[in-house]
């Protein structure tokens, strides 16, 4: 699974990439968590505020700070497509 945060490194950003990360964690599920800071590849998924998560290529959220228990059912829903 490949789990990207987009964000030019404002402090929701790194928070979102940080949440991110302990929720792997706590899912045990396999993942890379890569972090996107490059404007041109943002604008790339079309979101039109940042953070921004991915997973497996589809934006799962965009211009909020999703909860640990929501990236935790995403990465889960994510895991058993």
């Amino acid at each position: 699974m490949l789990i990207q945060v987009l964000g030019t490194g404002c402090a929701k950003c790194r928070t979102l990439y940080e949440t991110v990360q302990k929720a792997v964690a706590e899912t045990g599920v396999d993942a890379l968590v890569e972090k996107i800071e490059d404007i041109e590849k943002i604008m790339a998924f079309e979101i039109l505020m940042t953070p921004g998560l991915v997973i497996d290529g589809q934006v799962k959220t965009a211009g909020r700070l999703p909860s640990l228990e929501e990236i935790k059912k995403l990465i889960l829903a994510a895991n058993i497509a």
